[in-house]
């Protein structure tokens, strides 16, 4: 069976994610905002923690991570190349590499960018990725340490998945997200549907950063760099695919 996924909102628009396997009863988080949100979720759902899994070192992603693993015991997993700035990890692990989840396992992905030493983790098997703050909804994270080329880079290794895999990364920035992307293609049909989908479905209770990859691909602005349409509507036709995408992300950053 497929890993049970719940989304845990925290703070003011962070989510942390639980993965659950039914069949060995393993249960891991994938960054951890707010322990108090993490711990609460467990206690509803009565599961045990086995694993912390850390995309990057910024505070809003690693804060509770030492009261979690004190009050569950869990073992923590993040990039050897973080680790000076990380909390204690009882497993350090580099692109290319597995980390095992109940009866799965995830690829880890190098997706520096916003960070150097940011990592995504893939679990193929139910089709999840997390993304953290590097492909997110409708957008990416803001490049405080790496290149726009790291960036772009990173984001074309997300973007070799299966279409169909759910991209959970970490934070709701929807409404000012779907501003920006309308700025870049207001034509864009699938695109007006979506933000038009926001409201109503966060009202709904729907975790806003948990999104098809295929959805993305048709309607987030930093994915859609290499489109001819894009590049056109950027004075940019012809240049390289790299060189759009710093371009959106410097107008994104002025928005």
């Amino acid at each position: 069976m497929p890993f049970i996924l719940r989304a845990i909102p925290c703070l003011s628009d962070n989510y942390a994610y639980l993965i659950h396997d039914p069949d060995t009863d393993d249960t891991a988080v994938i960054d951890v905002p707010d322990a108090a949100a993490v711990q609460a979720a467990l206690d509803e759902t009565g599961r045990r923690l086995s694993h912390i899994l850390i995309t990057h070192h910024h505070d809003d992603h690693i804060g509770g991570v030492d009261v979690l693993r004190a009050a569950t015991g869990a073992r923590v997993v993040g990039a050897a190349a973080d680790a000076h700035r990380l909390p204690a990890l009882d497993l350090a692990v580099a692109p290319g590499d597995r980390v095992q989840v109940g009866r799965e396992s995830a690829r880890v992905i190098d997706v520096s960018g916003h960070s150097v030493g940011h990592v995504a983790y893939h679990f193929p098997d139910s089709g999840l990725a997390f993304t953290g703050d590097s492909l997110m909804a409708l957008g990416c994270g803001r490049l405080f340490e790496g290149t726009a080329a790291q960036m772009w880079d990173s984001l074309m290794r997300l973007d070799a998945l299966d279409g169909e895999t759910l991209i959970a990364s970490g934070h709701d920035y929807m409404d000012a997200n779907a501003a920006f992307a309308l700025s870049i293609e207001p034509g864009n049909a699938d695109l007006k549907a979506r933000a038009e989908r926001i409201a109503p479905d966060r009202a709904e209770g729907r975790p806003m950063a948990v999104v098809p990859l295929a959805l993305e691909r048709r309607t987030n602005p930093f994915l859609r760099a290499r489109e001819p349409a894009v590049k056109a509507a950027l004075g940019m036709t012809g240049a390289p695919d790299a060189e759009v995408f710093a371009e959106i992300r410097r107008r994104k950053d002025r928005f």
